[in-house]
């Protein structure tokens, strides 16, 4: 660095044949407002630059691809924006406390344009402005986003800077870390903002530019501590000093040190203090770095916001040719998924006979995934959904339904429902014989007992298809919700015809038990042989009247109370016996009786469903004259799907174009 060479009074040339050539500096006119990056541009760098500045532009970023970018951090007050200021001579709020209150991305772009054109964004809003105001205009602007107090947001404010001098180069600025909040700051504020730089300082293609403080302790600070959490080997992590002219004592022994592990090393530098030109400034940061006792003992390769510039330079370079194959292979990856995803989208149909097509096809589609369901047990359409593997389902629904069929009902005294019925049964007659008529009463209660499980087993079976059967066809329209109303409502109406027809059904087959007693089961007489072989001992032991025996077990009964039969005749008492014994070997068969025609009812019902009542039910309510047109609706694209074909289109452009503008780039990196 020359003695008579203004600051600004630099280029990069290159040296070498390779693309990341060694860069050396050399003496130049000066030029009065360039800031000092743009002497870093060369030939070979530019086009990388321009690559990545183009898929800015195109905001590839949204489509979820990472671009190399500057991120400055750093304590409160470490003269963050200071540096900013000085690598692109863009005047920036200043001031005490947080000054940067919000993401501040600066976006510089070269432009062969005499006037300058310089504006923000932010949500989707623009703000027009000048080089004098841009201080005044990003203050006003950060309270439109943050507020007017102190607190901080993620929310990121754009500032497009076009101007014939400065580089095509993206940096941002992110709030001060601060700890203790002060007045009108939100008692999280340290957790807002470390977050917020987390989250742009871990993508492995950001540059960490960690601004430190001459004046304090590298490995006590804050920004030190979270971007070696991302960057643990520092090869990304470039460390600016500032403020050396206030903290020059021992400042060397520090950035020779190394305490804090940057990989990219130290540049120290002395930031603009008050009004100072650009220009001004770097002038007394030359002679303080050539002059001072203690500073001037640095290497010069390590001072100066030049030298800032050529490093930050270099280090892009090779960032951006080191990302660029990553990002050639994440834009086809997402060219791929759009594309799948854009093809799973209906077509746009144009006519009724194509809609009509498009829906019968659908239907067709559904009644085979019901199949698969319902019928063969084949779950591969919903495979981590038990509740969609019906078969399965189903039969747990009966076995439920069979165990609370079979319970024996609960009979307050042994005996005495029998003997009430067979008192009032009583005919003039031979004493030894039971009246079929008393029998069959008690069948009758017995079944009315029970005459609403069956009903109820039915209706919750019903109900369980019913919720199958939509949650198919909300799968296969869901490309279609402006008819999604009406497929389901067809859906529900041919279940309700159903579960009233299975209803009666049922409740049929339960009258028909009341009706006869009768079965060529041969369980029936094996059961009753063996409980009716202790009737006489049971009986001997009511009516001998052994005070001291109140209950009694061993009789196929479990324990049964008897005391309460002691006031009736042996005669009596033999026939209840005799009629209990009959009514529970009946039951048995009764009750297995009602499970398995509901068994084969419900599978007859069910294939009857899937295989002819579907399809035919619902196409005759949609498709029939009096349908309401609703397959003329699926003409009518949802605007929730028209927004989402458009945005799939928007992603396949903008991934399109992006990979054109690396194409050229990569090719020419190769050869």
């Amino acid at each position: 660095m020359g003695g008579s060479k203004m600051p600004n009074d630099y280029e990069i040339n290159v040296e070498g044949g390779g693309m990341m050539s060694s860069l050396s500096i050399a003496n130049t006119k000066h030029v009065s407002n360039e800031a000092p990056i743009v002497s870093s541009y060369n030939d070979r760098i530019r086009p990388l630059l321009d690559t990545v500045d183009r898929l800015r532009n195109l905001n590839v970023m949204k489509e979820g691809i990472q671009l190399p970018t500057i991120v400055v951090v750093g304590d409160q007050s470490s003269g963050k924006s200071s540096v900013l200021e000085s690598l692109a001579g863009i005047s920036l709020p200043r001031g005490q406390g947080i000054c940067t209150r919000v993401p501040l991305v600066m976006r510089l772009q070269r432009s062969t344009c005499p006037e300058p054109e310089i504006w923000l964004e932010f949500n989707d809003k623009r703000v027009d402005t000048d080089e004098e105001h841009i201080a005044e205009a990003i203050s006003i602007t950060t309270e439109a986003i943050a507020g007017s107090g102190k607190g901080v947001s993620d929310t990121p404010l754009t500032l497009h800077v076009k101007k014939a001098g400065v580089p095509d180069l993206t940096m941002v600025d992110l709030p001060g870390i601060t700890r203790v909040p002060v007045n009108g700051q939100p008692e999280n504020i340290y957790e807002q903002i470390s977050g917020m730089i987390m989250k742009y300082i871990e993508p492995q293609e950001s540059i960490i530019l960690n601004v430190l403080s001459a004046t304090v302790d590298f490995t006590t600070c804050e920004s030190i501590r979270m971007s070696r959490q991302v960057d643990k080997t520092g090869e990304r992590t470039l460390a600016v000093v500032t403020k050396a002219d206030m903290a020059p004592e021992g400042l060397l022994e520090k950035v020779m040190a190394d305490d804090v592990s940057i990989g990219l090393g130290y540049v120290c530098v002395r930031n603009r203090v008050g009004d100072e030109t650009y220009q001004e400034a770097r002038m007394q940061e030359e002679i303080l770095f050539k002059t001072h006792p203690l500073l001037s003992m640095m290497d010069h390769d390590i001072v100066g916001i030049p030298v800032l510039a050529k490093k930050l330079m270099q280090i892009q370079g090779t960032m951006i040719a080191r990302c660029l194959p990553d990002i050639v292979q994440k834009i086809k990856e997402k060219m791929e998924v759009s594309y799948i995803e854009l093809n799973k989208l209906p077509m746009v149909m144009t006519s009724t006979q194509e809609a009509l097509m498009t829906f019968m096809n659908i239907i067709g589609s559904a009644k085979e995934c019901l199949q698969r369901i319902l019928v063969q047990g084949d779950f591969i359409d919903y495979q981590d959904d038990q509740t969609m593997h019906s078969t399965a389902r189903l039969a747990d629904m009966l076995g439920q339904f069979s165990d609370n069929l079979q319970a024996q009902p609960v009979t307050e005294e042994f005996l005495m429902d029998e003997i009430k019925v067979l008192e009032e049964c009583k005919t003039i007659g031979l004493p030894n014989f039971i009246p079929r008529s008393a029998f069959l009463a008690i069948l009758s209660q017995r079944i009315d007992a029970i005459h609403t499980k069956p009903v109820e087993f039915i209706t919750e079976t019903w109900g369980y298809i019913e919720d199958v059967i939509i949650s198919v066809l909300t799968k296969y329209y869901e490309n279609f919700p402006q008819i999604q109303s009406s497929i389901k409502r067809a859906g529900r109406n041919l279940i309700t015809k159903i579960k009233e027809q299975s209803v009666n059904r049922v409740i049929e087959i339960v009258e028909m038990e009341k009706l006869t007693d009768y079965t060529c089961c041969p369980e029936y007489m094996t059961d009753y042989t063996q409980k009716i072989a202790a009737q006489k001992d049971f009986i001997y032991t009511v009516v001998n009247n052994y005070s001291n025996v109140h209950s009694l077990t061993g009789y196929g009964f479990g324990e049964v109370t008897i005391s309460h039969l002691r006031k009736y005749d042996a005669q009596l008492l033999r026939q209840a016996f005799d009629m209990k014994v009959r009514i529970t070997a009946y039951w048995t068969i009764v009750v297995r009786r009602i499970v398995d025609n509901l068994a084969l009812y419900l599978q007859f019902s069910v294939k009857n469903l899937v295989n002819n009542q579907f399809h035919k039910e619902i196409v005759a309510e949609l498709v029939s004259p009096g349908g309401g047109g609703e397959v003329e609706k699926m003409l009518e694209e949802s605007p929730s799907m028209t927004s989402k074909r458009e945005k799939l289109k928007n992603s396949i452009k903008v991934l399109k174009e992006s990979k054109e503008a690396v194409a050229a780039i990569v090719d020419q990196n190769s050869g």
